[in-house]
């Protein structure tokens, strides 16, 4: 899954069981295409968490860092249709960060996803951003995976809370990030425990207190999908 710009939106979120139904159907046909057809989005895919009944984590590939503050997305943003605004609500413990792409390798679109949410050590941004770019080139090619990314949260500095914050209530948002897919999930769960574990990242120069999701694809959308809305 090469990651289709140089920018991202990386969202993580619980919707309780009563409504999940009805937020697959909104996301699916009227969200997505919705955010899609903003100029600037190159694709959108949503993971449903294997690990958490309830999670979810959404991935937006920008084409540039300044679509985030683009007057495409913000109007999106402030205008909410009678569906999102009932909707918002419904996103609960949202991560949502603003990212600019450090660095992205593989091809494709894969059916397993681990993230990685972590931060560096106290003067360790540079070294931990090159010696995870260089593992990161490595891993994408193995038997089992397909991409390797990472991360770093930017967040602009003219962004303010927009009508679907206010809605939802307060985001939190990740430092950095680190994503890897795969067509095996053995693999990915495999490079997560290993080159990849809480033990390995502390050694690269990362804070020992990383948060690890597990995800199966649910669906993915790029503005070619697009019908006239």
């Amino acid at each position: 899954m090469s990651l289709l710009g140089k920018a991202a939106v990386a969202m993580w979120w619980s919707v309780r069981a009563e409504q999940r139904g009805e937020f697959g159907d909104w996301h699916s046909h009227e969200h997505f295409p919705e955010r899609m057809s903003i100029p600037g989005f190159r694709r959108g895919s949503r993971w449903t968490s294997t690990t958490d009944a309830e999670g979810f984590f959404v991935l937006y590939e920008l084409e540039q860092y300044d679509v985030l503050t683009s007057k495409g997305y913000l109007d999106r943003l402030n205008a909410p249709t009678p569906w999102s605004t009932k909707m918002m609500p419904h996103h609960l413990g949202m991560i949502r960060s603003q990212c600019r792409v450090a660095a992205s390798f593989g091809g494709g679109v894969a059916t397993s996803l681990a993230t990685i949410r972590l931060s560096p050590g106290t003067g360790q941004q540079a070294e931990l951003q090159a010696q995870l770019s260089e593992t990161l080139d490595a891993l994408a090619q193995k038997p089992g995976l397909t991409g390797a990314h990472l991360l770093l949260t930017d967040t602009p500095r003219t962004s303010s809370p927009t009508t679907e914050q206010q809605i939802r209530g307060k985001d939190g948002a990740a430092d950095w990030i680190v994503l890897l897919s795969g067509y095996d999930a053995d693999a990915v769960e495999q490079v997560i425990a290993d080159r990849l574990s809480p033990l390995a990242l502390g050694a690269l120069g990362a804070q020992h207190n990383p948060t690890i999701g597990h995800y199966r694809l649910a669906f993915t959308m790029t503005p070619q999908d697009v019908a006239v809305i």
